[in-house]
């Protein structure tokens, strides 16, 4: 299982991460699963708004390095997030890595908890943050993103929320919700929509622009041999040979 079954109430339609044995990470089966129960959303006159959330201590471990989503449908999963007519909350309650943030970014309001820590950890792997700078880059300050980008440091959700990563970090995250989904709720499909198409604009060119470039520059990196070393050491939970 990837996805639990969606949950409904009043509007909103939460779609759960369910894949604890790889962390939630970003397998073909869990991109296609969650694309698909995207469109159903979209197609659903029911549903006004869609939470994002996961079981388990993390979000979205990113890449799924033994059975990876094609980059092709994993932006196509990312732009369907951006250009759904109904506004998309993560949830956020756990960790989140490398391939997780662009999931994350991609979606139009975030709420972090206590427990939920960052980290983009793909130069750590011989590897960069391709894809996921389609909707990474516009959202973070680039400072931020210069030295999250370079290092794969580890943070926290109030930075996390500094940065522009996350719309807020909360002790409560439900509570924080509260108010969020109240007034998406109170909003007319046709105001949300418009809105969000405003919002989202730059966000869009983004893809419109770079995505096949970013595409093909992941494609490289992943066949690369410095990139199997990091994988194979990632792996097999040793130092990679450039460690100094």
């Amino acid at each position: 299982m990837t996805l639990a079954a969606p949950v409904h109430d009043r509007g909103v339609t939460t779609l759960t991460l369910d894949s604890p044995a790889n962390r939630n990470a970003l397998s073909a089966r869990l991109v296609s699963g969650l694309a698909e129960a995207l469109d159903g959303c979209a197609a659903d006159d029911t549903v006004r708004a869609v939470v994002l959330t996961h079981t388990g201590n993390t979000f979205c471990a990113g890449a799924d390095l033994t059975a990876p989503a094609d980059p092709h449908d994993f932006v196509a999963l990312m732009r369907r997030i951006v250009t759904l007519p109904k506004p998309v909350v993560a949830r956020v309650t756990g960790h989140v890595r490398a391939g997780g943030l662009g999931l994350l970014a991609a979606c139009d309001i975030s709420v972090a908890g206590p427990d939920s820590s960052f980290a983009l950890t793909e130069s750590r792997l011989g590897l960069a943050p391709a894809v996921i700078s389609l909707p990474l880059l516009p959202r973070l300050d680039p400072r931020a993103a210069s030295r999250y980008y370079l290092t794969g440091e580890r943070f926290d959700a109030a930075e996390a929320a500094r940065t522009g990563l996350v719309s807020l970090a909360a002790e409560d995250v439900d509570k924080a919700l509260v108010p969020v989904l109240d007034g998406l709720r109170r909003a007319s499909p046709q105001g949300l929509a418009a809105s969000k198409e405003l919002v989202t604009a730059t966000v869009l060119e983004t893809f419109d622009q770079y995505a096949e470039d970013l595409i093909a520059r992941s494609t490289a990196l992943f066949a690369s041999d410095e990139a199997r070393e990091g994988m194979t050491a990632f792996l097999e939970r040793r130092d990679p040979a450039w460690l100094l």
